[in-house]
């Protein structure tokens, strides 16, 4: 950056500052529209979301032969003891009502004709004792946020700030002030000039999805970073059950094939599961056999592959023939065409890898955190919905249904704006000549150690031993942020880190296995207290300058 150059921006104000343009932020932004200007922040592409990679559908209860009573019960069961009762059973009762909402905006799920007419072509995933997945081919994300991103982007009062990056939020105490802490805001840094900017509403949401990124393996795309909740932990926002990560089973293993997922809804539509020989597995481990809630089936994928030294399995959906298969799964057949793979013929490679963080920022079931004026929605969140095991295609149907209530919310609580001065922010420093090998080294050090030690199975001597390397790692980190010039590398870096370190902190603090936290030392469920979450909390950390 040119010393020359002004480092920072004038604050913009308005009603709602949203951050992250997944299902979740593009739903808020929509709906609080209505009611006043909106701020919706993306530090990328705007379509390029959690969202948009999901294949697989929104879970809801569409079809005589289900009931929400069924579809609370699996959800419970999933949740291994830590899911909130009542906030179950608030969004999946809520699901009916928000779908046909999307529906009616356009939102085109796949229909099937039966002897009455169209229906929706429900599928079945793992842990579902019904057919209840809506889903648009296997492209449901992508849909979903191409009908809410043209709503958005020709709404009058919804300004969308793409390449914009939020860096830090902005609370009244971190400010100085004595009264009553509120969030009123985030600084937040323009990828393209480096400038930085204050960004100020009545109400700030954090819509910022996940944190696959952390993981040498992910199907995550690259904007899933952990940006919400390691900027809310260090404003004193308490965090939750972060141990529990979710591993997809099945992500297509090839070379020339990076994060790409193979649906559950494979599975769902009768895909099996083969070891290196050739041989089913799934049978001998679980009465659902590949319909096994996903840490189950993902554990016992990982024990072949050791057990074998092979690098994956395979999933055989060659059965369903040609025809069936470019008609239900056009993306998946495509994609790994694309490759050399015909899966018509031949069964599919895979290997599990991160997909959904079920922790995350602690909130109410209308999406309202314990901060005053700072809401957090979609995966990003920690409503109590998951517990310890997100069930199959829960995600879309929480990221709606929050983002509904965390809107009526959010408008029936407008707050009076603060005459506040707010401080520029500190453009200290210069950007190093090896800034980008630094932080690149970090990055890879980062997902490698948390992949080796804080996977699938773990153990306490491993997570300590991350811990212990993470220190290091973090102290670099923080001192190249306070004395270099800010760039989204280095930004994204320091999340990443943070959100590592809540990772490895949550599954030190939880003495047992439970969910997808499944630890060697402790193989069982504690049996002698009820489940508890794992919350952490630490005193807000000055910003820049102060």
């Amino acid at each position: 950056m040119d010393d020359s150059t002004p480092s920072f921006q004038a604050a913009r104000e308005f009603d709602f500052v949203v951050v992250g343009s997944g299902l979740a932020g593009l739903f808020f932004a929509w709906k609080s529209a209505q009611r006043g200007t909106v701020a919706l922040l993306t530090k990328g592409n705007p379509q390029e979301s959690n969202t948009r990679y999901a294949q697989g559908g929104i879970a809801c209860v569409m079809s005589p032969d289900d009931s929400l009573e069924l579809h609370i019960q699996d959800t419970l069961l999933a949740g291994a003891g830590l899911c909130k009762e009542p906030v179950v059973r608030t969004i999946v009762e809520a699901g009916p009502g928000v779908v046909r909402e999307l529906v009616e905006l356009g939102v085109p799920f796949t229909a099937r004709e039966s002897g009455e007419g169209d229906e929706f072509d429900l599928g079945r995933e793992g842990g579902h004792s019904r057919r209840r997945i809506l889903h648009v081919d296997d492209a449901t994300g992508e849909a979903i946020e191409k009908v809410l991103w043209d709503r958005v982007a020709s709404h009058p009062r919804v300004s969308v700030f793409p390449g914009w990056m939020a860096v830090e939020l902005i609370t009244l105490r971190r400010l100085g002030f004595d009264a009553q802490d509120r969030c009123i805001g985030i600084y937040a840094l323009e990828r393209a000039t480096g400038k930085m900017a204050a960004f100020l509403g009545q109400h700030t949401v954090l819509a910022t999805g996940g944190c696959g990124k952390t993981y040498l393996y992910t199907s995550n795309p690259d904007v899933a970073t952990g940006d919400g909740v390691a900027m809310a932990f260090r404003a004193g926002v308490p965090i939750a059950n972060m141990e529990f990560i979710q591993f997809h089973p099945t992500c297509l293993y090839h070379p020339a094939a990076k994060n790409f997922l193979i649906s559950e809804a494979v599975r769902g539509e009768g895909g099996i599961l083969l070891n290196a020989q050739g041989q089913r597995f799934m049978e001998a481990v679980h009465p659902l056999k590949e319909l096994a809630p996903r840490d189950v089936v993902a554990r016992a994928i990982e024990a072949e592959i050791k057990k074998s030294g092979h690098p994956c399995v395979y999933l055989d959906i060659r059965h369903k023939g040609r025809a069936y298969l470019t008609k239900r799964f056009p993306t998946i057949y495509a994609k790994c065409l694309s490759v050399g793979l015909d899966i018509a013929e031949e069964p599919i490679p895979v290997v599990p890898a991160a997909h959904y963080q079920c922790g995350g920022i602690v909130t109410d079931w209308e999406g309202r955190t314990p901060l005053p004026g700072l809401w957090a929605i979609g995966e990003v969140a920690c409503t109590g919905f998951h517990g310890a095991n997100r069930l199959a295609s829960n995600s879309l149907l929480e990221a709606a249904v929050m983002a509904d209530r965390a809107a009526r919310a959010a408008q029936k609580e407008q707050a009076s704006r603060l005459a506040v001065t707010l401080p520029e922010w500190d453009p200290r420093g210069k950007t190093l000549s090896d800034e980008r090998l630094i932080i690149a080294q970090n990055w890879r050090e980062i997902r490698q150690l948390m992949w080796d030690y804080v996977g699938i199975v773990r153990t306490v001597s491993r997570l300590q031993r991350a811990r212990q390397r993470l220190n290091g790692i973090v102290s670099e980190i923080e001192e190249m942020f306070e004395s270099q010039s800010l760039t989204a590398d280095l930004v994204e870096l320091r999340n990443l880190a943070w959100v590592a370190c809540l990772i490895v902190d949550c599954a030190l603090s939880r003495r047992e296995s439970r969910g997808l936290h499944y630890v060697l030392d402790y193989p069982e469920p504690d049996a002698t207290r009820p489940p508890q979450d794992t919350v952490l909390w630490r005193e807000p950390l000055p910003l820049r300058g102060r």
